[in-house]
């Protein structure tokens, strides 16, 4: 579920036979609730309003779900060979992850393009 920046995951309680959902991606915590889905889609979007309130009263930012940045442990060899594949490119590896990274976003659920393009990653690999 999205409403302006702001996702949520939603679980439903079986016993209280209620949906409810947590705004993800920031470090407060926001919940909400609804016995329908469209009560639950109404609460998501007052209590990230509400959220957004609070901070602005409060004089501060609210949390943005994603900076852009972000930690990858990977393999040191993996790390060579694509710190050598993006000067072979003349870019940045900051350049070639995102790109790499945009090309498996772009193409989640088209299993035929992913294929190729995971294809193509592969044999880019292997030139290394």
């Amino acid at each position: 579920m999205k409403y302006k920046e702001y996702s949520a995951r939603i679980e439903f309680d079986e016993h209280d036979r209620l949906f409810y959902g947590e705004v993800l991606g920031i470090r407060d915590i926001v919940t909400f609730h609804g016995r329908s889905v469209r009560e639950l889609e109404r609460a998501f979007k007052d209590s990230v309003d509400d959220y957004v309130d609070l901070c602005r009263t409060r004089g501060e930012e609210p949390d943005r779900p994603f900076s852009g940045k972000f930690v990858v442990r990977i393999d040191p060899d993996i790390h060579r060979r694509l710190a050598i594949q993006a000067a072979v490119r003349d870019e940045s590896l900051n350049t070639l992850v995102a790109r790499v990274l945009g090309i498996y976003v772009a193409t989640e659920g088209e299993t035929t393009k992913a294929r190729k393009h995971e294809e193509e990653h592969v044999r880019l690999l292997k030139r290394l």
